[in-house]
């Protein structure tokens, strides 16, 4: 699974990050992005030097003022923080400066009009991107304009000349801007879907712990009722102390199922599809562990796969045992798609030092194999799951090669 629909080298948690599992791929995108940056402001800053040398010259503050502009407008476009301030000021900064020249000083040479109108574009996009829903409008027009109007500095020849390229680079910037914004509210929207959708899930597991548990309470209740009634020479107070025990340990135990995912069901109240409910099978047994086996033994050869149940298990929670066959199924899936030219699948529930359990699936695969449609969302929801009982899941590359997606589930009492 090196390769799979999620995000590759990074932990998967639900609600809360895994501090032991640093998030690779973000760092990587985060120091891209910050010499990505001081390239382009470097570049930009080198230009405005030279522009800045050749009218030396002349000694005018009107040149002076064009590049100071321009730097402004150079840093903003790819500033992290306070992008709408820049913008707003890169915006006035720019309007003032073309009717100062446009009035006052007609002849001046623009050299720095390049990244001043570069920045401005990128400023656009940008604004058309991220500005919220309520000021993207405003804030990509007060940006876009400046670019349109920078022509006016010039003679009327400039005039004719670029202000219909202008405008046609300003559409495109917004054009861009838009379908990056379309992009992450797509993403969103599958991503929130994913999360209810497991959380739909995690109500009809509610509903087998519920009747696992309960079952077991009006069984042990029943017993107890026919030992009373059949006397003391039946059963003895021992007995039935221990029946009732047991009684307490079932309904002890159905409350902490209940309490561990209640806070994710809160959330799917209004969780149904538009224009309908969701598609709903089968509710599916609590189970055992022997579910696994039977899930690695029906996975088939493609590549094969291996499983190794530690003797030191004994009797897990219901819910526990559900959040290890939904994490077993998933990464199998992966496996399948993106581990084709994989050796062998590895599947292990082991228990940890602290009496948690550690399932981990692990391949050798390279990602040469074939690589099927992935909604990318898969772990995303597994987390979910995960998070649930209060464990923790994490998937990235192996460093000998191939990929490994592991999950902690706490057992209370273990």
């Amino acid at each position: 699974m090196n390769a799979s629909g999620d995000a590759p080298g990074t932990p998967i948690t639900g609600p809360a990050l895994v501090p032991e599992a640093p998030d690779r791929l973000e760092r990587v995108q985060s120091v891209g992005g910050c010499l990505f940056r001081l390239l382009a402001w470097g570049c930009a800053a080198l230009y405005l030097m030279l522009c800045l040398a050749v009218s030396y010259a002349h000694r005018s503050p009107w040149d002076l003022a064009t590049i100071v502009v321009a730097a402004v407008a150079g840093y903003a476009c790819l500033a992290r923080r306070g992008l709408e301030r820049w913008a707003t000021a890169s915006a006035f900064a720019s309007l003032a400066l073309t009717w100062a020249l446009a009035t006052m000083a007609p002849g001046t040479r623009d050299q720095a009009a390049l990244v001043e109108v570069t920045g401005l574009l990128v400023l656009v996009a940008r604004m058309a991107w991220t500005a919220p829903q309520g000021r993207v409008i405003a804030m990509t027009a007060l940006v876009g304009v400046p670019v349109v109007l920078t022509p006016l500095r010039g003679s009327p020849f400039l005039l004719l000349v670029l202000t219909g390229p202008l405008t046609v680079l300003a559409a495109i910037a917004i054009g861009a801007g838009l379908y990056l914004r379309a992009l992450d509210t797509r993403r969103r929207r599958a991503l929130s879907d994913a999360r209810r959708d497991e959380r739909l899930e995690l109500a009809r597991d509610l509903h087998d712990f519920v009747a696992h548990h309960v079952t077991g309470i009006v069984v042990q209740a029943q017993a107890a009722r026919f030992a009373a009634g059949s006397g003391a020479a039946a059963q003895s107070p021992e007995q039935l102390d221990r029946m009732f025990g047991q009684i307490e340990k079932a309904g002890t135990e159905a409350l902490t199922s209940m309490r561990r995912m209640v806070g994710l069901l809160r959330d799917a109240q209004d969780g149904v599809r538009p224009g309908g409910a969701p598609e709903g099978g089968a509710t599916r047994p609590v189970g055992d562990l022997t579910q696994i086996a039977d899930l690695v033994d029906g996975f088939g050869d493609t590549p094969p796969a291996a499983l190794a149940l530690a003797d030191d298990l004994g009797e897990l929670p219901p819910e526990v045992v559900t959040s290890a066959h939904r994490v077993v199924q998933e990464a199998l899936t992966n496996a399948r798609k993106h581990a084709a030219d994989a050796t062998v699948v590895r599947v292990s529930v082991a228990r940890l030092g602290d009496g948690s359990v550690e399932v981990a699936v692990r391949d050798d695969g390279q990602g040469r194999g074939r690589r099927l449609p992935s909604g990318g969302f898969g772990l995303a929801g597994l987390a979910e799951r995960v998070d649930a009982v209060d464990g923790r899941l994490t998937a990235g590359p192996r460093p000998e090669g191939g990929w490994e997606v592991v999950a902690v589930i706490p057992v209370s009492g273990g």
